[in-house]
């Protein structure tokens, strides 16, 4: 089928999370054609059928939790990390001081648009609580931090998306399939529907959902890719009152260790006090379901959840982290139909949790619809080990992490993509063709991807002649 032309857009940009936003708040007051895509929904029609009670991921395509406008930090619990030093490379990319700035003008535009004024991180007896977490074999990074909640980001996005839609065009649930380069520029994107979106400047931000198409297409251009470390653990649910120490004046408390036994790198990812843990599907066209946590202005539950995340580089000739990450999601799936729970003292009898020892624990599952059984069975051996030594040294930090009844989801896994080979302004090897975010691998987290789209969208403007015109 031959494509259908449309209009020339000056600017396409390929994805609604952070960094597509911000790269559209960035352009849209220059007197540009910019024209932004994502294939999920509208930020309210955006309804998980688990959390309205289903009970089982019925695997919606795309998945809302993770496509549509906002990305998968609309159902997020929101947190700002205000730091160079975690949630990406942009500082090796463009530079600390620079990083920096843009970082402090992401934080603008997030207050401008509602963020809370609340900051964590900044005072307290954060000396020693790094002073603990030594004694105890961890590395703590206290950061800044803003926290939205996901009520708060949910409206906090929407009052973007009405900002941004009578200053640009914005097409949901629309796919892309191709990326149409001649002589070594950008032409066009194909869309899934036979349509050429013809553009002068492309910029790609497809987010985690979209990193395997991404590098898909990548190798389909020839593209330098280098592999991102394979990020995958499980998420762990403890007692509220269990992480108070570290929660109430960091929020997100970023601790790192090496294991004793293998030395891989396991790090605390995204927790949330008072949240619920939730099931996603995700990887595009082969989908799995993962594992993740939410988290909200008002505590929903008595539990504290957050990901313990090993992180393996592999030698040659390995080349495919999402694959890899998704064969081990799908382990899990088959053995329950979607996520496994177990609790702590069961894998370290070598049994298999049931409902019967769930229901006589003091910890409840927040995520009802996890089936009970041994995540043996579907994560390796390793990454078990790992995440059990680091448990056995959170506990010596704040008691209670490594209790019998401690729960730990799985499979969950972060699908970072191969890193793109970019330039300062995040250009790729095509010429006028731009990537950010966390789907490009220059990303893991909400401020530094959107600061990416102000780094791709500031060099177009620069290239057009415009002057950079931000939003409010």
């Amino acid at each position: 089928m031959t494509p259908k032309i449309m209009k020339l857009y000056d600017v396409v940009i390929v994805g609604a999370g952070p960094a597509g936003i911000f790269a559209s708040l960035e352009l849209c007051n220059a007197g540009l054609d910019v024209l932004l895509l994502d294939k999920g929904g509208e930020i309210d029609a955006r309804v998980c059928p688990v959390q309205n009670g289903s009970g089982r991921c019925v695997l919606c395509s795309p998945c809302h939790l993770v496509s549509g406008f906002g990305g998968a930090g609309a159902f997020s619990d929101g947190k700002l990390t205000l730091s160079t030093q975690v949630g990406g490379r942009l500082k090796e990319l463009i530079g600390f001081d620079q990083a920096r700035a843009l970082i402090d003008y992401v934080d603008y535009i997030y207050l401008k648009f509602g963020a809370p004024p609340k900051i964590y991180g900044v005072e307290g007896n954060i000396p020693e609580l790094e002073r603990e977490a030594a004694l105890a074999g961890l590395t703590l990074t206290p950061v800044k931090l803003r926290h939205l909640g996901t009520e708060l980001c949910h409206e906090t996005l929407k009052a973007m998306q009405n900002y941004l839609s009578s200053k640009l065009d914005i097409r949901l649930r629309t796919t892309i399939n191709n990326i149409v380069v001649d002589d070594g520029a950008v032409k066009a994107v194909e869309t899934s529907n036979g349509e050429s979106l013809s553009c002068r400047y492309l910029i790609l931000a497809p987010g985690r959902e979209g990193a395997e198409w991404l590098c898909n297409e990548a190798e389909r251009l020839k593209l330098s890719l280098a592999s991102n470390p394979v990020d995958v653990g499980c998420r762990i649910e403890v007692p509220m009152t269990t992480m108070e120490k570290l929660t109430s004046t960091l929020y997100e408390s970023k601790l790192e260790f090496y294991s004793r036994s293998f030395n891989d790198r396991v790090r605390t990812f995204c927790m949330c006090p008072g949240g619920e843990v939730i099931m996603e599907s995700t990887g595009g066209s082969d989908p799995v379901i993962t594992v993740n946590g939410i988290g909200y202005t008002q505590p929903r539950t008595k539990n504290t959840n957050f990901a313990l995340l090993v992180s393996t580089t592999f030698t040659e000739p390995f080349h495919e982290p999402i694959a890899y990450g998704k064969y081990l999601a799908r382990l899990a799936n088959i053995l329950s139909g979607g996520v496994l729970v177990q609790r702590l003292g069961d894998l370290m009898d070598g049994r298999r949790s049931t409902e019967a020892r769930l229901q006589d624990s003091p910890i409840k599952p927040s995520l009802k619809a996890a089936t009970p059984g041994d995540l043996s069975f579907a994560l390796p051996y390793r990454y078990l080990k790992s995440i059990v030594e680091m448990l056995q040294a959170m506990d010596k930090l704040v008691p209670g992490s490594a209790s019998p009844y401690t729960l730990l989801y799985g499979i969950e896994v972060k699908f970072y993509s191969s890193q793109l080979k970019l330039t300062p302004c995040l250009e790729t090897e095509i010429g006028n063709m731009f990537a950010a975010g966390d789907g490009a691998g220059v990303s893991r987290g909400l401020v530094q991807a959107s600061a990416s789209g102000i780094v791709a969208a500031r060099e177009i403007l620069k290239r057009l002649g415009k002057k950079s015109s931000p939003a409010m």
